[in-house]
């Protein structure tokens, strides 16, 4: 399965992929805005361990390839017993990718996907509030803003608030901009 974006491509990571994440992931200003899971240093293993673990049907990440070259991921997280209907979307773009809207138009196709595809009814994501680029992301994507959860995680030994976006299957999300 793969999920066609204007600048970019969403499919289901292979082992191949291995040496060009560990690449794009082991950098410390990724790992920064990621949670403690996502190891730092990055190693191969690491890319290896985790693409064995995401081989599942439905597709739930995505690598992103831009010009067919690894680029980063984006993943549903689904929510079980009364949040069976939910997902948290995880992210994060090497940063030779920064700053040209490709995760914008990553984390849109994701998010419908969780809709249209997984029968999810509220995708939401809880970046640091420090990580304005990843606000603005779901905010350009049409997730509103739910709340600051205040001193809620701790990260490379500093207390940080998170933020709690969320987008919701009855208002979609903002439709991509027109191509050129």
């Amino acid at each position: 399965m793969e999920l066609q974006c204007p600048t970019c491509v969403l499919r289901p990571l292979q082992a191949a992929d291995a040496p060009a994440m560990a690449a794009q992931a082991n950098d410390r200003d990724v790992w920064l805005n990621l949670r403690d899971a996502f190891a730092h240093p990055y190693t191969l293993e690491d890319a290896e361990t985790f693409i064995a673990a995401t081989a599942q049907t439905p597709h739930t990440v995505f690598g992103i390839f831009v010009e067919g070259e690894y680029a980063g991921n984006v993943g549903l997280s689904p929510g079980h017993d009364i949040e069976r209907r939910t997902a948290e979307i995880g992210y994060f773009l090497g940063r030779a990718f920064w700053g040209r809207g490709i995760m914008t138009e990553a984390v849109r196709a994701a998010t419908l996907h969780a809709f249209d595809t997984l029968d999810m009814h509220r995708v939401f994501a809880v970046p640091f509030r420090r990580n304005v680029a990843s606000a603005r992301v779901l905010e350009k994507v049409g997730y509103v803003c739910e709340g600051v959860m205040r001193r809620s995680a701790i990260k490379d030994g500093e207390l940080l608030d998170q933020l709690l976006y969320a987008a919701y299957d009855d208002t979609r999300v903002a439709p991509a901009a027109p191509g050129p």
